[in-house]
């Protein structure tokens, strides 16, 4: 990961502002190592225009610390009543790259801005991705032929799993003990455990072993 901090060091220093961007920098190295190496963070003191990066991590767009805030931050510096967070925008990095971008303006107690969090992530290799994905999830809707290899019923038996559990204001995989014998009683008496491979079916239903949905069934 590429990552690069330094102090804020500014002439009208105050410490509850220093304070602020210290916390800032742990926060944005913590998003940085998360969403690396797709996902660059920059922290602006908003304090020093010409110098506002003081934290880049995950460098995408060429930029340094040390360098100067954006336009948004000269907005931000300008109008402390702008927007304060500005999520998922259109963006376009340096080499024309592809990004989308998300700005947090950071205020003090007086309602002043004195940093912006940004988030700018590469979608280029999400696009690779997603191409790749739709060609690999592709059927060919010019062949007329439809398969399951699941046994017939096997679908009926989930949904009525899901309604008994539905009943209880719960999930199938929390059922409890006492509930799960409950259901396979339920279950026999229908005749859904006829159903080929039934105990397999509910077992991975569930969330147990074939073993204890035979130890519920004759219970």
């Amino acid at each position: 990961m590429n990552a690069r901090t330094r102090k804020p060091t500014r002439k009208a220093s105050r410490p509850d502002h220093d304070l602020l961007l210290s916390q800032l920098q742990q926060i944005a190295q913590g998003l940085g190592d998360t969403f690396a190496p797709f996902c660059e963070v920059v922290l602006h003191d908003l304090r020093d225009a010409d110098h506002s990066i003081v934290a880049l991590h995950n460098n995408l767009s060429g930029r340094a610390v040390g360098d100067a805030t954006t336009e948004l931050g000269l907005a931000r510096i300008a109008d402390h009543s702008y927007p304060q967070v500005l999520s998922n925008y259109a963006n376009t990095l340096p080499d024309g790259r592809q990004a989308k971008s998300t700005s947090i303006g950071i205020k003090d107690a007086e309602g002043k801005y004195v940093a912006a969090l940004c988030m700018n992530i590469d979608l280029t290799l999400f696009g690779a991705l997603q191409g790749m994905l739709r060609q690999f999830g592709g059927i060919d809707g010019a062949v007329r032929v439809a398969e399951t290899l699941e046994p017939a019923g096997a679908d009926a038996l989930r949904s009525r799993i899901d309604a008994f559990a539905a009943r209880l204001s719960t999930t199938p995989r929390s059922l409890k003990a006492d509930d799960r014998r409950t259901l396979m009683r339920e279950l026999r008496q229908a005749g859904c455990m006829d159903v080929r491979r039934a105990a397999e079916i509910v077992a991975a239903h569930l969330g147990v072993s074939r073993a204890t949905v035979y130890n519920d069934e004759k219970a």
